[in-house]
């Protein structure tokens, strides 16, 4: 008799074993019904095409595959946690799912509800499929007001222990960080950690960090793209803080094996606590704009440059910007509030060495016209303010939410009555 595994979590299972079935469950069709509740192929293809579309079709074949498995696994979740605020007694109208999908439409795609549809409609989606999506997190999120808030307590005396130590740290830097989050036992750990490793393959060739954590995160923060706000080191888990000092903005590492799982964190920026900010400032400019006819020859378009540059140097201040850029046959734009931080950052550095009427070097291509920013007025940011008693409270019950939203939905799993076809 072979040896028991003593790490399998006390079931006693032996060092060897030999398969007497299908050893590959991903071939069965992608389909399940959940209590009850059909998940179709097109629910999971529909679901899919948004996290291909986010990555420009860039998956491969066996990535493809896995990529099934996970949206089959994250839909289940969704009808689990739909189900459980209907039992509860909690609806989500119609309207409030249409309203929250035109805030997405606007904010995450820059377009209109009816320009959203047909965008989902051209990429194999639909917009039923993300309002079923977005149903699902606002369902989840009422449960969790009601059966997970009111229960969780934080004292005066942790809040204020906080406030003390964010004190201490001024001047050190907190980290504004994302994050894609999912659990592990000792016996799915092995195949969580190759998912993750799949996923920031992805990341690494330009898949986006907000649509994986929207699909794949078993953490709150998956409803906003995985983002975790401006966090100090020593409130994340040993693991996180460690790969997070050493980690640089716009850079993608893990997965890191932490408490109950395994992590990708994202560093989207970072900056000096309760300390003031230079990419803070507020920024008036006028952006001076030089478009090329089609066709135009890189030669020509060389000496259009070399002229633009020159006359734009000749500029005298903004207050003559209009009636130069007239001349030169360019377009202008002004913008009075606009933060260095929302610059793309090889801008940022730059903008903060101008004075007032300087402009930065042309940039842009001869397909897209060239510009440059010119500098119109700097509102310096002002010391930073330590955050408030009540903030600091909201973050330490949004912590320990999360953990006990985490419990909930795996006792959901496990008394679910769940038929694979």
């Amino acid at each position: 008799m072979d040896e028991a595994n003593n790490d399998a979590s006390g079931l006693d299972l032996p060092a060897n074993i030999s398969l007497l079935g299908n050893s590959n469950p991903n071939e069965r069709k992608p389909t399940a019904v959940v209590n009850g509740q059909v998940i179709t192929g097109t629910d999971v293809d529909q679901r899919v095409a948004l996290v291909v579309a986010a990555n420009k079709g860039k998956i491969s074949e066996e990535e493809m595959q896995r990529l099934r498995a996970q949206v089959l696994r994250n839909l289940i979740d969704e009808t689990l946690e739909i189900q459980a605020a209907k039992a509860q007694e909690i609806e989500v109208s119609a309207a409030q799912v249409d309203e929250t999908y035109k805030r997405v439409a606007q904010q995450n795609f820059g377009q209109s509800p009816s320009a959203l549809d047909a965008h989902l409609e051209s990429i194999g989606s639909s917009p039923a499929s993300l309002k079923r999506q977005i149903l699902g997190e606002m369902a989840w999120q009422q449960l969790l007001r009601r059966n997970v808030s009111p229960f969780v307590n934080v004292s005066s005396e942790e809040v204020n222990e906080m406030l003390a130590r964010l004190n201490a740290s001024r001047g050190t830097e907190e980290y504004r960080l994302g994050e894609i989050y999912m659990a592990a036992t000792p016996t799915t750990q092995a195949q969580v950690e190759a998912n993750m490793r799949k996923i920031i393959e992805q990341l690494r060739s330009g898949g986006s960090f907000v649509a994986y954590a929207r699909q794949f995160s078993e953490a709150s923060t998956a409803a906003v793209g995985g983002d975790l706000g401006f966090v100090r080191l020593e409130t994340l888990p040993a693991e996180l803080a460690a790969a997070a000092r050493e980690m640089q903005p716009g850079q993608v590492i893990g997965p890191i094996a932490n408490s109950g799982g395994y992590s990708i964190l994202y560093l989207i920026d970072k900056k000096a606590i309760l300390s003031a900010d230079p990419r803070d400032a507020t920024l008036s400019l006028k952006q001076i704009s030089l478009n090329f006819p089609k066709g135009t020859s890189k030669a020509d378009a060389t000496k259009r440059l070399e002229a633009f540059t020159q006359q734009v140097q000749a500029i005298k201040g903004c207050g003559d910007a209009e009636a130069s850029a007239a001349k030169i046959g360019a377009d202008i734009v002004s913008n009075d509030n606009i933060r260095v931080r929302a610059l793309p950052e090889q801008l940022q550095q730059i903008m903060l060495n101008l004075q007032i009427g300087q402009s930065t070097p042309p940039f842009g291509s001869v397909e897209e016209g060239v510009r440059v920013l010119m500098l119109c007025g700097r509102d310096d940011p002002q010391t930073g303010d330590a955050p408030s008693f009540d903030q600091v409270m909201s973050q330490l019950e949004n912590e320990r939410i999360d953990k006990r939203a985490q419990r909930y939905l795996r006792d959901l799993r496990n008394d679910a009555y769940i038929v694979y076809n």
